[in-house]
C-alpha cells in the first residue's frame, strides 16, 4: 500500500525519464519532507550512479529513504506497531501517554493526529498509521521541545508592572556600535517584532524645533523623533495591552502633573536641580550614557567611595507630564529607597555598580526590585555594543535588563529564549519568591526550602545539521553542548562526543542529568558546533529555552542561527525527561 501511493506521488515526474537536482528538491517538498538544499545535493550525488546530473524513479526513491526514513523514527515505530507496517489507533495511544506524557487525554486525540499526519488515504480510512504518517507527525510542530501552552499569554497579567521581567533594549536605535555609527528605525522595527517592550529613545533638540533621536555627544547619526514615534506606532502592538507608559525624568508631583491636565504645555520648559552619582573607574571618562547625559566628566575617585554631584536638567513639560508609573528616578543606594523612594520612581542602575551590589547585598537587591522596577544597561566602555549575561540580574529579579539588540551572541540567545514564554508578550511573572514580601531568597546562596528538578537528557541525533563553512561538501565534525543557566549553584554544562564528518544525521545516543535548585529561573541551552583543531570550535546552531517550558518525551529542538534565524529542518533529536 506505502509503495503504490509513493508511486502515485511521484510518477508524473518521471514521465519524460529522469530528473535533475532541482526537480528532485521540489518534489521532496512536494511530499512534505523538509529538506536542506545542501545535504540534497550530496545524497543526489551519491546515488547519481551514471554522474550525468540526472536520477531515475528508483534512485528517488533511495535519496527520499534516506532523508525520511531516519533510523531513529523506525526503532520507534517497531517497538509500538509490533514490527508491523501500522500502528491502530490503541498502539499510537499507548505511544502518546508512555512516550509523549499527553495526560489530557481524549478518545478522539489518536485519531486527530492519524486524520492530520496520515498521507495514504486507505490507511486513513481504516484508522491506522503507517510509517510516512508516524514521520510527518514527529517532524511536526506537536512534537517541539517548546511546550505549545507556553506560546500563548498564560500567566496572570493583572499584578503590579514590577512583578514582571520585561524585555527591554537598550539604545534601540542604533544598530551598530556606541560612538560611530547609524541610527536607524531598524533598531525599533526589529526590537518589537523581537517581543521587545522597553525601548530607549534618546530625544535631543534639532534644528527649527524638530526634536531628533541619537546616542548624545557622538558622532551616531541622527533620526526624527516624529518617524521613530511612527515606526513604533506601525508595530509596538502586535502583541501587547495598547498601553504605553513612557519612562523619563519628571517635574514635580503626580498631584501636580493632574493639576495641569488639559492645558496648554506647547513649547514649556521646566529646569530643576538633579543628583547623579559617577561610578568610580580611576581616569576613566564615560559619554553620553543615561547616568551622565551632560558634557563628558572625568570620575574623579575620594577615598573609593562614590561622589554624588548637582546638575541642572531641562524637561518638556508635556514630556514631563506623560510620565506617571513609570520616573526615572537616580538610584543612591537601597537604604534612601527604602525610606524616599515612591512607588511610580524607577532606577537606572550600570552594570558595573549593579554586579557590585549584586556580589555584596544580594539579598538587599531582591527586596529592592520587589517594590521598584529597576533597569540594569550595559557599561559606557561597551562602544562595541557588546552585551553582558543578563541572567546575573534577572536572578535579583530586575525588570528592565537592556540589551544592545543589534548584537548576537550569547547574552541574546538567552534573552531571545527567555522571552518565549508567555506567548512571547514581552512578560514574564517573575517566580513568587521574587514577589513575596518577606522573601529570603538570595540567589549566591542555596535555597531553604528548595524544589529542585532532576531533569535527563537523552540527545539521540542531529537532523540535517548546518554542514561546516570549511566543509566542500555537507560535512562536520559535529558535537553538542548543553549549557544551564540560572542561580550560580545551577550553571553548568555538558558535552557530546564528536561525531566526525557528519552533518546529515550523526547519531549520539548520550544521557545527561542535571540538578537545577531553582528550575523557575533556569535556562537551557543547546548548542552545536563542529570541532575544529587549530582555530577552535566553529558555531553551526543554537536553541534556548525556559526549562520549565520544556515538552517531555521525544521531542525536536528547532536550532537557529547566531543571528537568530531559523535553520530549519535543522534540529536536533532528543527525549527529555524531568521530575520535582
Amino acid at each position: 500500500m506505502e509503495n503504490k501511493w509513493f508511486l502515485s506521488m511521484i510518477r508524473d515526474e518521471f514521465r519524460g525519464g529522469k530528473i535533475n537536482l532541482e526537480k528532485t528538491h521540489k518534489l521532496l517538498e512536494k511530499l512534505d519532507i523538509q529538506c536542506n538544499y545542501v545535504h540534497v545535493k550530496s545524497i543526489f550525488k551519491d546515488n547519481d550512479r551514471l554522474k550525468q546530473g540526472r536520477i531515475t524513479i528508483e534512485e528517488f526513491r533511495s535519496i527520499y529513504r534516506i532523508i525520511a526514513h531516519r533510523e531513529e523514527i523506525v526503532e520507534i515505530f517497531n517497538t509500538y506497531s509490533g514490527n508491523q507496517k501500522f500502528l491502530v489507533e490503541k498502539n499510537l495511544l499507548q505511544f502518546l501517554i508512555q512516550e509523549q506524557y499527553i495526560l489530557d487525554m481524549s478518545q478522539n486525540i489518536a485519531f486527530e493526529i492519524i486524520q492530520k499526519y496520515e498521507p495514504i488515504e486507505e490507511v486513513k480510512r481504516a484508522h491506522r498509521m503507517s510509517f510516512e504518517g508516524f514521520i510527518r507527525y514527529m517532524g511536526s510542530s506537536e512534537c517541539l521541545i517548546f511546550k505549545p501552552d507556553c506560546g500563548r499569554v498564560y500567566q496572570d497579567m493583572t499584578q503590579p508592572l514590577n512583578d514582571y521581567f520585561i524585555s527591554s533594549s537598550h539604545n534601540t536605535y542604533l544598530i551598530s556600535d556606541q560612538l560611530l555609527g547609524p541610527s536607524d528605525l531598524w533598531g525599533y522595527v526589529s526590537a518589537l517584532v523581537k517581543g521587545c517592550r522597553c525601548l530607549e529613545i534618546d530625544c535631543w533638540d534639532g534644528s527649527q524645533n524638530e526634536p531628533i533621536v541619537y546616542h548624545g555627544y557622538t558622532l551616531t547619526s541622527k533620526l526624527l523623533f516624529k518617524t521613530v514615534i511612527q515606526a513604533i506606532h506601525k508595530y509596538a502592538f502586535l502583541v501587547l495591552k495598547f498601553k504605553v507608559l513612557v519612562r523619563n525624568k519628571k517635574i514635580g508631583t503626580l498631584r501636580e502633573t493632574h493639576e495641569r491636565k488639559g492645558s496648554n504645555k506647547h513649547g514649556q520648559v521646566e529646569e530643576f536641580e538633579e543628583i547623579y552619582q559617577d561610578e568610580i573607574k580611576g581616569s576613566e571618562t564615560l559619554i553620553g550614557s543615561e547616568d551622565n547625559p551632560g558634557k563628558e566628566d572625568e570620575i574623579i575617585s575620594v577615598a573609593g567611595l562614590p561622589l554624588f554631584k548637582k546638575r541642572k536638567v531641562k524637561v518638556a513639560l508635556a514630556l514631563s507630564d506623560l510620565v506617571i508609573y513609570t520616573k526615572a528616578e537616580k538610584f543612591r543606594s537601597f537604604q534612601h529607597s527604602r525610606l524616599y523612594q515612591q512607588f511610580n520612581e524607577s532606577n537606572s542602575i550600570g552594570e558595573t555598580e549593579a554586579r557590585k551590589l549584586l556580589k555584596l547585598r544580594a539579598h538587599e537587591f531582591v527586596l529592592h526590585t520587589r517594590r521598584f522596577i529597576t533597569r540594569i544597561y550595559p557599561k559606557a566602555t561597551r562602544t562595541d555594543s557588546s552585551n553582558f549575561n543578563p541572567q546575573e540580574f534577572w536572578n535579583i529579579g530586575c525588570q528592565m535588563v537592556a540589551l544592545n539588540f543589534q548584537t548576537p551572541g550569547l547574552p541574546m540567545d538567552l534573552q531571545n529564549g527567555k522571552f518565549l514564554d508567555n506567548g512571547g508578550s514581552g512578560y514574564i511573572l517573575k517566580p513568587q519568591f521574587l514577589r513575596d514580601i518577606k522573601t529570603q531568597f538570595n540567589p549566591n546562596k542555596p535555597p531553604n526550602q528548595s524544589d529542585p528538578v532532576t531533569l535527563t537528557i537523552r540527545l539521540i541525533s542531529g537532523i540535517q545539521l548546518p554542514p561546516s563553512n570549511h566543509s566542500s561538501s555537507n560535512k562536520a565534525d559535529a558535537l553538542v553542548i548543553l549549557e544551564l543557566f540560572g542561580v550560580p549553584n545551577d550553571q553548568t554544562k555538558q558535552q557530546t562526543r564528536v561525531i566526525k564528518r557528519n552533518a546529515f544525521s550523526p547519531r549520539w545516543n548520550e544521557t545527561f542529568t542535571f540538578i537545577i535548585q531553582v528550575p523557575e529561573l533556569a535556562l537551557m541551552r543547546f548548542v552545536v558546533e563542529s570541532q575544529g583543531l587549530i582555530t577552535g570550535n566553529e558555531f553551526l546552531g543554537q536553541y534556548t529555552l525556559p526549562v520549565l517550558s520544556m515538552n517531555k518525551g521525544y521531542r525536536r529542538v528547532p536550532l537557529f542561527s547566531k543571528m537568530g534565524e531559523s535553520l530549519e529542518p535543522a534540529s536536533l533529536f532528543v527525549y527529555i525527561w524531568y521530575v520535582r
